[in-house]
């Protein structure tokens, strides 16, 4: 774990190590996925059968290709009564929050009689990666499905790997809760080739989105523009502000919440008390030892933790926009005043009352958003990654003398006469 202090005379050195700090994919990952994307590609099914083969450990003649309706209902109807009403909790207040979000049509006619306006209309199929490796997350499939069927997608297709040909029955449980049109049981690079190509038996989609590893990031980069997608994500981040007046074991937690994730994620904690510092990296040491997941957190939080002291809070807050991370906490007694100083961060989380795994799983917001800085620049998922706005004008006569001889003189200007003719012989105009 790093330790800085803007009082150090290296600081500004340090810092900016830690903000360009690399972990995601290397080249030998590119490669490998270039290699797996040409062969669905090429091969189809029998590709998708021999590396599901190779890395999921199971046959797919053999335990079937797709995961039919029915057995999402039995597994949302075996549900303990508990976490049932947990999930359907997290699903209404996820669509709840996602409708405000659906976009209106625009049209207005303007002084010089033009008729103008937008459109917007939702893609015909989205596919979903849903991770099925080290762990499962069926609020990961929410998070991706609610947006989509709120935006009005009609085919909604789910791959997700399935190791030795179990799945978890709470990613059934959640398709049959969002209404998920088809489950396939293949996941990886090979998955996303899929959904992006097409082979004989999966159709293709038009937006892939959803989270998974190093494999699944890369095949979205290198497929994009064949396919639409949501983002490149990497590995998961959360930095927390907190002043002295929290709970250490609070913020510790919030600190692992994170890095039990994975061993790149990066937790950042920025505070303007050195004794607090002390504390929350003593109860983060406490904590590691009784997680099922001690080995990951421990080894994210050596490598890429870090716990900076700054003379003020408001002197942090340029660092954490630098920082621009996925997560940001700000645990303090008045969290907006710090709010209004952010300027990149993908989701923000206000309050000490407020911890980030809130907003996993039942707040409402996504939890699907930019990681590796990318928040300077994109935003979380949200309905409009299923959607697309189309333009329409319209002019009669009278519109078009209005606009008609600036059109002629720029298309002549960049000579373009064809342009031109196409406006001038409408106005009878000499080109």
């Amino acid at each position: 774990m790093i330790r800085l202090s803007t009082l150090d005379p290296t600081f500004d050195r340090d810092f900016a190590a830690l903000v360009d700090a690399r972990r995601e994919t290397d080249a030998d990952v590119s490669r490998d996925v270039r290699t797996i994307l040409a062969s669905v590609r090429e091969e189809g099914d029998a590709a998708l059968a021999a590396f599901t083969k190779k890395f999921d450990g199971h046959d797919l003649d053999a335990t079937g290709w797709r995961i039919e309706p029915a057995a999402c209902g039995n597994a949302f109807d075996a549900l303990d009564p508990v976490l049932r009403d947990a999930l359907i909790l997290a699903h209404d207040r996820i669509r709840a929050y996602h409708e405000r979000q659906r976009p209106e049509d625009s049209a207005f006619t303007d002084a010089a009689g033009v008729r103008l306006g937008a459109r917007w209309r939702p893609v015909d199929a989205a596919g979903i990666y849903v991770p099925g490796g080290r762990a499962a997350y069926p609020s990961s499939l929410l998070m991706n499905a609610v947006p989509a069927r709120v935006a009005g997608v009609e085919r909604l297709v789910v791959v997700t790997p399935t190791p030795k040909g179990e799945i978890n029955p709470l990613v059934l449980a959640a398709a049959h809760l969002v209404g998920v049109d088809e489950i396939w049981r293949v996941g990886g690079a090979q998955a996303i080739a899929a959904l992006a190509y097409g082979t004989r038996r999966i159709a293709p989609v038009d937006v892939v989105t959803g989270p998974g590893n190093a494999w699944v990031a890369e095949a979205k980069r290198q497929l994009y523009g064949v396919v639409g997608i949501d983002m490149v994500a990497g590995p998961s981040e959360i930095v927390v502000v907190a002043d002295a007046k929290n709970d250490p074991d609070w913020i510790a937690a919030d600190l692992l919440s994170q890095a039990e994730h994975d061993t790149t994620t990066q937790s950042i904690l920025f505070t303007d008390d050195a004794d607090f510092a002390d504390a929350v990296a003593t109860a983060v040491d406490r904590q590691i030892p009784d997680l099922t997941t001690a080995a990951t957190a421990r080894t994210a939080w050596d490598a890429n933790g870090a716990i900076i002291v700054t003379d003020t809070l408001d002197a942090a807050m340029p660092l954490v926009n630098q920082l621009a991370a996925e997560h940001l906490q700000l645990a303090v007694d008045d969290p907006d005043a710090l709010f209004a100083q952010v300027r990149h961060a993908g989701s923000v989380f206000l309050g000490r009352y407020t911890p980030e795994a809130i907003g996993d799983y039942v707040a409402g917001p996504n939890h699907v958003l930019p990681t590796g800085r990318r928040a300077r620049f994109s935003s979380g998922l949200s309905v409009l990654d299923f959607m697309k706005r189309t333009s329409f004008l319209g002019l009669d006569e009278d519109s078009l003398k209005a606009l008609g001889p600036a059109t002629v003189a720029l298309a002549n200007a960049e000579g373009l006469p064809a342009h031109a003719a196409s406006v001038a012989l409408r106005l009878r105009l000499n080109h």
